[in-house]
């Protein structure tokens, strides 16, 4: 019984590998037939054979919900190597995910992951979960994707809301500069081309999951935000948000992970160069995540002011789901967008 029960868990992983069509550079790429034939499968078989029968189950649920389902960490190895080579976690990132990465520099560990709150050296073994790590995008103007590993998280430092939302002399009073002592790092609006829908999202945690619809999913869910009559477009977009995305605050830095099937659009000060005129819009893709927010770098940016419309001030954030918006896009402003989100991040006391 128990060989039959891991020789079926093992089947159906081999089934689940990443044959998805793809869809550019982002998650789901077309494998390599060579790598799979030669090093993938090999190097795959044996670090099968070292993960214990409920281990086994935990990645099968992980691939064949995509994710979907937090299966908690897998850990693999401790010597960091399997096959040829292959890093336990390079090996499954490879193998379900993304076939043409090359090297574990180019992922980050995400925050649900037990890894992301371990110190440089602490442990031995690895989490092989494929969907506790992400691809590293960067702005134009990085040169490096490489992930810098963190010490332990600085302790919460209290926090003032700043805002808002400025768009042709059209000024929302809900958003406007406050203090606050109830914790918050930041603040969610949701909105619809320039309607607001729902109210304001505090954010007390270190980490917030915006989805429209998740099995078990905990977080800001923009499925339950009511908004009546709604246009096709709005309605065709809200259906791509899907997963959506993490939002998460990892010391003075503030990160995103697109968890959808589809691109979404970002616009923050800290992520366009410097050097940038007008508005910068940042494509980034399933699977990736991105720094959008750097308080240091904020800092510098005392007298930033965003042109035609959107946010005036260095700490606030546009995200646009599935849609583009832009000199490179039909829709010139982002309130011309379905379905975006406001990230209203809160600044020192």
């Amino acid at each position: 019984m128990f060989r039959s029960r891991r020789s079926l868990s093992v089947r159906q992983l081999w089934r689940q590998r990443c044959t998805t069509p793809s869809r550019g550079l982002g998650e789901g790429a077309p494998p390599h037939p060579e790598d799979l034939q030669n090093g993938l499968r090999p190097a795959a078989h044996q670090l099968f054979i070292k993960l214990k029968d409920e281990q086994l189950w935990q990645l099968v649920e992980a691939v064949e919900s995509k994710g979907c389902w937090d299966c908690g960490c897998i850990w693999g190895p401790g010597d960091g190597r399997s096959g040829k080579s292959l890093q336990p976690h390079l090996l499954l990132c490879k193998l379900y995910r993304w076939p043409e990465l090359r090297s574990a520099a180019e992922l980050k560990t995400l925050v649900q992951c037990q890894n992301f709150w371990r110190k440089s050296g602490e442990g031995t073994s690895v989490c092989c979960n494929p969907y506790h790590y992400s691809r590293l995008s960067a702005p134009e103007s990085d040169v490096s994707l490489s992930y810098k590993t963190r010490e332990a998280p600085r302790p919460v430092v209290p926090f003032q809301e700043t805002s808002c939302f400025n768009v042709r002399g059209i000024h929302d009073t809900t958003l406007s500069r406050g203090s606050h002592r109830d914790g918050h790092w930041c603040k969610l609006a949701y909105w619809e081309h320039r309607t607001r829908v729902g109210r304001l999202y505090n954010v007390t945690e270190p980490s917030i999951h915006i989805f429209h619809n998740l099995p078990k999913g905990s977080g800001f869910c923009l499925g339950f935000l009511g908004s009546d009559p709604r246009s096709q477009t709005v309605r065709r977009t809200r259906k791509k948000i899907g997963q959506g995305l993490v939002l998460s605050r990892e010391q003075d830095e503030v990160w995103v992970y697109n968890r959808s099937e589809h691109p979404i659009f970002i616009n923050s000060p800290t992520l366009a160069a410097v050097s940038a005129r007008g508005q910068s819009v940042h494509k980034l893709l399933p699977g990736y995540s991105i720094k959008v927010f750097d308080a240091e770098q904020a800092a510098s940016l005392s007298g930033y002011s965003a042109q035609e419309d959107g946010p005036c001030d260095p700490h606030s954030v546009r995200i646009s789901f599935a849609k583009g918006w832009g000199a490179c896009y039909s829709r010139q402003f982002i309130t011309s967008c379905p379905c975006w989100l406001e990230i209203l991040l809160s600044t020192p006391k």
